[in-house]
């Protein structure tokens, strides 16, 4: 291999086909990928090819499949409907209602076809993705909840993306478990009646917080455990009544709280320059690591043996270079993977067992190379399929034809240097900038363009702005309910890289919920905020940096990058400035 740099007795360092910097294939990867030779017996056909991309960019590679929340207003190709869409209008894809995706009314089984060994697999498939139908937005068991994508288990909900288990929600976006009566939250599990909020756990009542658990009734918390009634504090933990980390009487905490009013917007903006001074001041634990044993990584919850991880939790095991992995085993190189899914690789939104090579799997195991399925065992290279087995291309098989022609094909694949890769970019039928990559790794459109990838321009917006930004009422409390009826200007106007809408609209169930939260009207659109909160995160790259407590020799692997302001400390010292 021409991109081998040299090897080692213990490891294998190589260059990246596609960013060309060197990175390193570790000798437990390989037993990884020897033991993904168990999938599906023996028709697998000998162990998987070590990656010849490096790990950020096989991130990157993946999350080119997932667009979660630019839609687009088009038609549907068999009904005429008029639908929001994730595909773009006038490309080349054909789209459906979901209601009529799901129906009788057409066959995925009709579009299969011989595979053709004179092709590559990838050019096979990508003309399979292109022929069929795709449903405008991906769903599963939601109830009165259309407006979602990326959605399973969901009631009530609207403008939902990337979500399980939320009810009477909206502006929800992934990873979010388990939500109700929840706006504009991201990257939590387990919360009610909570706003503006990013990585928040088993929580209630909590306003424009972060990274916080199991706490209540507060606004503006960081880095706090078991909290109630708390205002702008960091890195509290069994506190109530603080006051940017002052204590004060039950009296006298409310007496403040009416004079801070962080239920005007101006209020609000005040406190938020005080609680932002507050943070950078305050020591930061190197990661986010809690119950968790031999990880690396940040934001890892009750998980052990997981290396270079990012948002991993609940009792994940055995996993590497993941993304959203909750309840996960045994898998390498994921996105969004969870509800109990176990021997996974390269795989994106995926919720099966024995999964290589995937996207937009929902149930079942033994898939390889196949997009949005729900419920199917045994199949390869198919798309759109529900409840089938033994399917190649969307064409049936009895199962001894199938473990006859997989291997074959399989070695076919391995001949070309595809098997073992995840879906080329180029097949992908959404832009750079309209998928997570832009969220988690964002370049600009000469960036991507050079890179040989997809952008697309946003749509010029052409609302007739009835409200602008400096005439939203400052008080929830003095806002009276006509502002429904009004076009609110984003305070964005388009210049951003949020996918602006430039304006938008309170919804009824909206202005209920900020009347009985106390939070003022948001100056933002929704899409603008949740970029915002998207960008409180930290990058899933890791350095490798010193305590900075004075004394303290400790060293460690962190997402906090050695440029930033923050004061990082290592856990011993952390912990013991934690109030």
């Amino acid at each position: 291999m021409e991109s081998q740099i040299k090897t080692h007795s213990t490891s294998l360092v190589q260059a990246c086909q596609n960013c060309k910097k060197n990175f390193t294939i570790e000798p437990e990867d390989f037993d990884f990928y020897e033991k993904m030779s168990a999938l599906g017996g023996s028709a697998l056909g000998g162990k998987v090819p070590a990656p010849t991309w490096c790990p950020e960019c096989r991130m990157i590679r993946r999350m080119l499949w997932r667009n979660e929340s630019v839609w687009y207003r088009r038609k549907c190709d068999a009904t005429g409907k008029s639908i929001l869409s994730t595909f773009v209008p006038n490309g080349h894809y054909k789209v459906y209602d979901q209601s009529y995706w799901r129906s009788d009314a057409w066959d995925p089984l009709s579009y299969g076809r011989d595979y053709n060994f004179s092709k590559s697999f990838f050019q096979q498939f990508n003309d399979l993705l292109i022929d069929i139908p795709h449903p405008n937005l991906i769903q599963k068991n939601v109830i009165n909840s259309e407006y979602s994508n990326i959605g399973v288990n969901l009631k009530n909900c609207y403008f939902i993306a990337g979500a399980d288990g939320a009810e009477d929600s909206a502006y929800l976006f992934s990873p979010n478990l388990r939500s109700k009566d929840c706006f504009d939250i991201y990257s939590v599990t387990d919360n009610e009646k909570c706003y503006d909020s990013v990585g928040i756990e088993k929580s209630q009542g909590l306003r424009f917080c972060q990274d916080c658990i199991v706490c209540n009734n507060s606004y503006l918390l960081y880095d706090c455990r078991n909290c109630t009634d708390c205002f702008g504090c960091v890195g509290l933990r069994n506190k109530s009544n603080y006051i940017f980390n002052k204590s004060y009487s039950r009296e006298n905490y409310l007496v403040e709280l009416e004079k801070i009013a962080p239920w005007t917007h101006f209020g609000l903006v005040r406190a938020k320059e005080q609680f932002d001074k507050l943070k950078l001041n305050f020591p930061h634990k190197f990661a986010t690591i809690v119950k968790s044993e031999n990880v690396t990584g940040d934001e890892i919850i009750n998980a052990r043996n997981c290396i270079h991880c990012f948002n991993v939790k609940y009792d994940a095991q055995n996993c590497k270079y993941c993304f959203r992995a909750f309840n996960a085993k045994d898998g390498q190189d994921a996105t969004a993977v969870w509800n109990g899914v176990e021997m996974f690789y390269e795989v994106m939104s995926v919720y099966a067992q024995r999964v290589v090579g995937s996207a937009l799997i929902w149930g079942g195991f033994d898939i390889q190379y196949s997009y949005n399925c729900f419920d199917c065992n045994n199949i390869f290279g198919c798309v759109g399929l529900k409840n089938k087995s033994y399917c190649i291309l969307n064409k049936q098989y009895v199962k001894e034809e199938y473990e006859v022609l997989l291997p074959k094909i399989i070695e076919q694949m391995k001949n070309a240097g595809e098997y073992g890769e995840f879906f080329p970019p180029e097949l992908s039928p959404f832009a750079y900038n309209e998928t997570l990559a832009q969220d988690y790794f964002p370049k600009t459109k000469e960036q991507v363009l050079g890179m040989g990838m997809c952008w697309r321009d946003s749509e010029k917006k052409k609302y007739n702005v009835t409200m602008k930004n400096d005439q939203i009422p400052n008080d929830i409390h003095a806002t009276p309910d006509s502002i429904l009826n009004e076009i609110i200007e984003c305070v964005h106007g388009g210049n951003c890289s949020d996918h602006c809408a430039t304006a938008f609209r309170v919804v009824p169930q909206e202005l209920q919920f900020l009347r009985k939260m106390n939070v003022p009207l948001p100056r933002l659109c929704p899409l603008c905020r949740q970029g915002e909160r998207v960008r409180l995160k930290n990058p899933m790259h890791l350095w490798h940096r010193k305590c900075m407590k004075q004394g303290c020799a400790n060293e460690f692997e962190t997402s906090y990058a050695p440029e930033r302001p923050e004061i990082v400390y290592c856990e011993a010292c952390y912990n013991q400035e934690v109030a």
